[in-house]
């Protein structure tokens, strides 16, 4: 295999572009919005289909949307980061994502929401990427291992977050405007951002290369392909059409793979370059990180249906359940760092029993006590599930950058968001539409389907219990 060239940097080198706290809570704060805003809007569709008279498709779309151009463009945000500079690129996401933010807020109808839905999606792309790429960059031995623990703690309260805020917003039902505020929120903080936007440090990668135009192309279809009908196939009955695009989702994945290889061995440096992908701690990370990621999506899809449709609470009720998990994930993430330093990839393995734990309590509470399940008699089990995965989720994302260098830090960092955003996005559509049916009368009903779905929750915990063990150790 030939190895590509490097190319002359005109960056400062680590030392001389150190990142200060201020530009690291920056970045988190653009790291923020747009996690948090995939997880936001699912406490508001019941509202958005009333206000504005979405189908069941378009109301798919409001999310799906979002989700597919994330996924599809990551890997490409962070490419471009690596080429232009970090912080521009970063910039220009942000400022983008503020006005598409506008744009879904004062949306007047379903066909425009999902529009404005898609270019959020893909102007927070563009930003996510250099916040991991702009650490790696810029930080080194202690300071970077806190800034990963705290981009983790970050992501992962951003997920949990959502919903609680998108409850509490709902029923403010501020100046009579509905869910319009769930998406407008994100302006004031987007402009903020931009204030503080200077306290970042500029970095580029040392290897500048030139666009990977067939690996973006082959990776945005294999996407399309694949998230599409699973998200939308059970909503319109599986036409024809549905099962074309899953039949060539593989073979546009295997185009890739044979594309990136031939890229790599040109001497030039691919979108998702084998030999990167190759890295023990990308590898195994990776491995590791999807099927967490996808029950992890399930989970917080299936917990917001039961609650509201099932138990009949309403978004704040909702959102005040979930309270206990956010509380405990933080709890975790911020003590994950001394607890890595001493017991290593071991705490992925503790973080995954105790998450187990967690989501066994759940099965047996809802079963147990239906339909009288109190906000009180969950706390028990949203604690524990959040304990775990806080310990999981920060370490995760140390595992899987730990030995990246810094000038793959966009190669790196994309193809982890990527893993995560499209293992969500799966999670959502394959477990989310398995719960969907067996929750109806006639199959299993909500409880059931509940315990159902959690159940194979649970069985990927155990997996990723086993596994965790042939992680490389991020110390």
């Amino acid at each position: 295999m030939t190895t590509p060239t490097l190319r002359r940097t005109t960056t400062a080198p680590v030392d001389a572009a150190r990142l200060t706290t201020a530009g690291l809570i920056t970045l988190l704060l653009g790291a923020f919005l747009p996690i948090l805003d995939f997880f936001i809007v699912n406490v508001a569709l019941p509202t958005i289909d009333r206000t504005l008279n979405a189908s069941a498709t378009m109301l798919e779309l409001v999310v799906a949307g979002y989700g597919i151009a994330y996924g599809v463009l990551l890997v490409l945000g962070g490419r471009l980061g690596d080429t232009y500079g970090r912080k521009r690129l970063f910039k220009f996401g942000l400022v983008s994502f503020t006005i598409t933010s506008l744009a879904c807020g004062l949306a007047p109808t379903a066909g425009v929401l999902v529009a404005a839905r898609i270019a959020q999606g893909a102007a927070a792309a563009l930003m996510l990427p250099q916040v991991l790429s702009t650490i790696q960059a810029t930080t080194t031995d202690e300071h970077r291992s806190r800034a990963l623990g705290l981009y983790g703690a970050n992501a992962g309260m951003a997920m949990i977050l959502g919903q609680l805020l998108g409850g509490v917003l709902l029923a403010a039902d501020i100046a009579g405007m509905s869910w319009r505020p769930i998406f407008l929120v994100n302006v004031p903080i987007g402009l903020l951002g931009l204030v503080l936007v200077r306290r970042i440090p500029e970095t580029r990668s040392a290897n500048p290369a030139t666009l990977d135009l067939a690996g973006t192309a082959l990776l945005g279809l294999g996407l399309f392909t694949l998230l599409v009908p699973l998200t939308e196939g059970r909503t319109i009955g599986w036409p024809l059409w549905t099962w074309l695009l899953l039949a060539a989702s593989p073979v546009l994945f295997a185009a890739l793979v044979m594309v990136e290889r031939r890229i790599e061995r040109a001497g030039r440096i691919a979108l998702l370059p084998p030999s990167v992908l190759r890295m023990p701690s990308i590898k195994r990370g990776l491995l590791l990180s999807g099927p967490f990621f996808l029950a992890y999506g399930a989970f917080t899809f299936v917990a917001a249906i039961t609650l509201q449709d099932g138990l009949r609470y309403g978004p704040l009720a909702a959102g005040l359940a979930i309270a206990p998990m956010a509380v405990s994930f933080l709890v975790a993430s911020l003590i994950s760092s001394r607890l890595v330093s001493r017991f290593g990839r071991g705490v992925i393995t503790v973080g995954a029993a105790i998450q187990g734990t967690g989501v066994v309590i759940a099965i047996a509470t809802i079963l147990v006590a239906w339909p009288d399940v109190t906000v009180l008699s969950l706390a028990p089990a949203m604690v524990v599930t959040g304990f775990g995965q806080g310990l999981m989720v920060t370490t995760l994302f140390r595992v899987v950058l730990s030995r990246v260098p810094a000038e793959s830090a966009g190669v790196g960092s994309g193809s982890l968001v990527t893993v995560q955003q499209v293992s969500i996005a799966l999670g959502v559509a394959t477990l989310g539409s398995l719960f969907l049916w067996l929750s109806e009368p006639d199959v299993l009903g909500m409880r059931d389907a509940f315990a159902t779905v959690m159940a194979v929750q649970a069985v990927v915990a155990v997996m990723v219990c086993l596994f965790s063990r042939r992680l490389p150790d991020p110390r």
